[in-house]
């Protein structure tokens, strides 16, 4: 058994009271038994109904055994969001194989660390990804990476050396063994069951471990505040490891509806899904949003059969109400790679509820606003977000003094976000500790102008970042992508903020212009670390 970090008996003995008792492999096996011709899954590829894709994860679940994979070993996935990857996800929960999904951007500089520091001994790749030798660069890996003896291969086209997972679909390995082979092997609620990783935005991820209870009861969660049910079909279209891609693979399982997949973001091409698919829930981020409703053939789709706009993260208000106004709300799910999902509001609370909060927490979890000296605050008073509950992460694979770092001994999670409870208790996020600007002993939160900038009808994208000042310490510069054939100047931006009635101290005292802002995490968040090392060797010379 892959024990959890920092589970005690006491925690698991609690947590088996609230849990969803079904693990995710269980839950499609329920559907293949109740909707056995009904759509589960689709990508540009493939369909596949429900009863089809149960035959799918145990032909490669037997498969993966009869390979010689051990129970608890890690098998990396670094795949585009095709169905490949939730599949091959719950293959491996099924046969007690850790799976560690990548970023499909990911080089040999991020593969080798992760390879090497799971040890894992498999990794499935498409041959080829947007003009990359993907099976070439692993090949070149291999040598360094002892433990690494299996290359899976997905699609028609495999190369020598490889493994098709195309063929291990195809082989009926589940007439050679009982009905209950893989039920001796799939991971059981409190047992790690997967990793997931950190967006890297400070250095190297980290490897976060999750049991198999933590999804399907956030998934529970998540389907009960969206009114999600069997005709709903869930547009994924961030890269699947992702944060908003949860609705899709940890609730959909719980009502049976469908998951439509887009391998690689394009507005037009999730503008035509969306219509050709009629998706009634669009999961994303902002950028997702904003580039679609943006779109200049934004009105040449019929987009209609959208009820919900699925975001991870504050959705820009300006964009939010206007996308609201055409058709289908917004949720705004806050949550962490280290956690899971933590807030969200209910789908039937009002438009100021829904914008401008993050709702309350979710099934699973537990939160609460702490100030600097770990106590907790009064309500409407900001401070950092701290998490616990059966939903979150069990600690850092293999890394027991990160986990101790971030988490406390009785089971909260430092979030290191600052936010506040309003009256009614939904969260309100102000933004990252790291991010927060001291100017003068007055406190800057870059969330609140970047929110107010992006009103501006010239501003396509803005971050605030903190510069430094000899005598107030840090001053607040603004990095602002203009929409397309529009100028911005320093003066207009002061206008414009003024004009909101902010306090002079949040002003930005300086402005500079990009083409594009520089993304981590394959285009889901801003790199500020890379803005201010922009900053500070602009102000150096």
């Amino acid at each position: 058994m892959a024990k959890p970090t920092r589970y005690t008996e006491e925690l698991i003995t609690e947590y088996c009271t609230i849990c969803e008792p079904k693990t995710l492999p269980e839950l499609w096996d329920q559907n293949a038994e109740k909707y056995p011709d009904r759509e589960a899954i689709v990508d540009s590829r493939t369909r596949l109904s429900w009863s089809h894709a149960k035959k799918w994860i145990d032909r490669l679940s037997l498969g993966l055994v009869e390979l010689g994979i051990k129970k608890d070993e890690v098998v990396v996935l670094q795949l585009p969001s095709s169905l490949e990857l939730p599949l091959l996800r719950l293959a491996c929960e099924k046969a007690g194989i850790l799976s560690l999904a990548l970023l499909p951007g990911f080089r040999k500089k991020e593969l080798q660390y992760a390879l090497s520091f799971t040890g894992a001994v498999g990794i499935v790749i498409p041959w080829k990804f947007k003009g990359f030798d993907c099976f070439e660069l692993i090949k070149k890996l291999q040598p360094e990476l002892p433990r690494l003896k299996h290359i899976f291969v997905i699609g028609d086209d495999i190369p020598n050396d490889a493994i098709s997972i195309k063929e291990m679909v195809q082989r009926r390995l589940e007439e050679r063994y009982p009905s209950d082979y893989l039920a001796k092997r799939s991971y059981k609620g409190p047992e790690v069951s997967y990793i997931n990783l950190t967006s890297g935005s400070t250095g190297f991820p980290k490897f976060v471990e999750y049991p198999a209870w933590a999804r399907p009861t956030l998934g529970r969660g998540l389907a009960e505040r969206t009114k999600l049910s069997t005709d709903d079909i869930i547009g994924i279209f961030t890269p699947a490891v992702g944060g908003p891609t949860t609705l899709g693979y940890y609730a959909a399982p719980h009502v049976g509806c469908k998951i439509v997949m887009l391998e690689s973001f394009d507005a037009e091409e999730a503008l035509s899904l969306t219509e050709r698919e009629r998706i009634t829930i669009a999961t994303g981020v902002d950028t997702v949003l904003v580039k679609m409703f943006r779109h200049q053939k934004w009105s040449h789709y019929d987009v209609s059969s959208v009820r919900l706009w699925y975001m991870g993260g504050p959705a820009i208000n300006s964009v939010a109400e206007e996308v609201e106004d055409r058709g289908g709300v917004i949720l705004n799910i806050y949550g962490a790679a280290d956690f899971g999902g933590m807030s969200l509001a209910d789908i039937t609370e009002p438009r100021s509820t829904r914008l401008m909060t993050l709702g309350k927490p979710v099934a699973g979890a537990t939160l609460k606003i702490v100030n600097s000296d770990g106590n907790e605050t009064s309500k409407g008073e900001t401070g950092e977000i701290w998490g616990t509950g059966p939903s979150c992460a069990s600690g850092y694979y293999q890394d027991s003094e990160s986990t101790w770092q971030v988490w406390t001994k009785d089971g909260w999670f430092r979030t290191g976000d600052l936010g506040r409870f309003d009256e009614q208790g939904n969260l309100l996020l102000v933004g990252r500790i790291k991010d927060m600007i001291k100017r003068g002993g007055q406190n800057i939160y870059p969330a609140e102008i970047e929110q107010i900038l992006m009103d501006h009808p010239k501003v396509a994208a803005v971050a605030i970042v903190s510069m430094p000042d000899p005598v107030l310490t840090e001053k607040a510069c603004a990095y602002v992508v203009c929409k397309t054939g529009e100028g911005f100047t320093f003066d207009e931006m002061t206008s414009f903020l003024r004009s909101k009635d902010i306090a002079m101290y949040k002003m930005p005292e300086r402005l500079e212009i990009l083409e594009e802002m520089p993304m981590v995490a394959e285009g889901q968040k801003v790199d500020k670390k890379v803005l201010r090392k922009d900053l500070i060797k602009k102000l150096l010379f």
